[in-house]
């Protein structure tokens, strides 16, 4: 199995490349490079695996939530390479592939990303027997105050700039359900494959055309009222 995954949601660029169950990735926080790296270290990887792009059995992505412009970077270039070769897409969560970074003792992750605007967007993510780690529910854009876990007793590992948004508010709130925090972890490719991988094997993948971007919201920005409110409120 051969397959190439791309990640750009966030100021974290990467891609990587699985080819027989070998694994090679190229990772940088490199905001505002991602359209510059993504292609040329897609390539990097290709020739160090001694492949070509028509050998890809399909490409794997983060569809978001995140960065407008990353998202759209990630979808835009997999449909491309897609569409040339006639190779399915793998689009995942990028806050799943977030929640992957959660330790192996873990069975449960809260994945978060800093949404800007007094805003983060999160998941609830329980591990399969798999090892994947799953979206509970639906994935949100919300202000930290307002997020709730279930009340079940569970304890959470809190992964993503969502936990240091807002001074750290959502970290505070949830801090006797979390059993750890990691506030600087960024998506990246080589989860993407850990599961899109195992998809693919189940038949999973679906034509370019039909990707989706998450975006979770619809305004890009905020109004100078809704600026004004929001510091009032701080």
């Amino acid at each position: 199995m051969k397959l190439l995954a791309l990640e750009t949601a966030t100021e974290a660029c990467s891609v990587a490349l699985q080819v027989d169950g070998q694994v090679r990735e190229r990772f940088e926080i490199a905001p505002r490079r991602h359209a510059e790296l993504l292609l040329p270290w897609a390539e990097q990887l290709l020739a160090e695996a001694g492949i070509v792009r028509g050998q890809l059995d399909a490409i794997a992505l983060g569809r978001g939530p995140g960065a407008f412009t990353g998202v759209r970077l990630a979808i835009a270039i997999a449909q491309g390479i897609a569409l040339a070769l006639d190779r399915p897409l793998l689009p995942v969560s990028t806050l799943q592939v977030l929640a992957m970074q959660a330790s192996g003792e873990a069975t449960h992750a809260l994945a978060s990303i800093d949404a800007r605007m007094g805003e983060v967007y999160a998941a609830r993510c329980v591990r399969d027997t798999e090892g994947v780690m799953q979206v509970q529910g639906a994935e949100v854009v919300i202000a930290p105050d307002a997020l709730q876990l279930p009340d079940d007793g569970s304890r959470w590992a809190g992964i993503g700039t969502g936990f240091s948004a807002a001074e750290g508010l959502l970290a505070t709130r949830l801090q006797a359900r979390l059993s750890s925090v990691d506030a600087q972890a960024l998506p990246r490719a080589s989860d993407v494959l850990k599961i899109a991988v195992p998809a693919f094997a189940r038949g999973g993948g679906i034509a370019p055309e039909r990707v989706q971007p998450a975006y979770l919201r619809d305004n890009v920005a905020l109004t100078l009222v809704e600026q004004q409110a929001l510091r009032a409120s701080r």
